[in-house]
């Protein structure tokens, strides 16, 4: 009896280490829009970071102040007014980083302050830098524009059909005379209907 059980046992770990076979991980298109859910994707992120920077970059006052000079521009943390978890770290960075290859502008990055105070301590205080190459305190430039945004949704859901709608705002402030001098808006709408065999 158990010499009839071998032949089959030994078939059915050949079947099923052949259809585990089968699965297979392929790369995708990074700027594809082509959407799976309702939910706030890459490609939402790859739309919007890129149309806001663009609005910027072609907006005739912005397009004046970096003719002739690279303002100083602070970039502050995207926030989100929505129900979902977004990643608004990465939509900064990835408006941040189109902007610094647009070479436009120059950037405050804020979120390393922490770590710019120890090395310059380390340098004057901890002994081993030359005093004469060590870099002193206070000679950091400050953001003359402020560049911030705001992420929210308003879904609405039926039996069979949800309808999210989102919308992101970005404005840029010049920080000496408090005026608004840039601002847009970015929409993207998702609707997600339940097939008939879904129900």
């Amino acid at each position: 009896m158990k010499q009839s059980m071998k032949p089959i046992t030994v078939a059915l770990a050949i079947a099923l280490f052949s259809l585990s076979g089968c699965a297979t991980v392929q790369y995708g298109d990074a700027g594809s829009s082509k959407a799976i859910s309702t939910e706030f994707g890459s490609s939402d992120l790859q739309q919007i970071a890129g149309a806001m920077v663009d609005s910027l970059l072609v907006f005739p006052p912005v397009v004046e102040l970096t003719t002739s000079r690279r303002p100083v521009l602070g970039v502050d943390m995207v926030k989100n007014k929505s129900m979902q978890h977004i990643d608004t770290e990465s939509i900064t960075d990835s408006i941040r980083a189109k902007l610094i290859r647009s070479g436009k502008f120059r950037f405050i990055d804020r979120t390393t302050d922490e770590q710019t105070l120890q090395e310059l301590k380390f340098q004057q205080e901890g002994g081993l830098v030359d005093k004469k190459n060590a870099v002193a305190a206070g000679q950091q430039f400050g953001a003359e524009f402020l560049l911030t945004s705001n992420f929210s949704e308003i879904m609405q859901k039926t039996s069979d059909t949800t309808d999210v709608y989102y919308k992101f705002t970005m404005s840029l402030k010049n920080l000496k005379t408090g005026i608004l001098e840039w601002s847009d808006e970015k929409e993207i709408r998702k609707v997600f209907k339940r097939g008939t065999f879904g129900r």
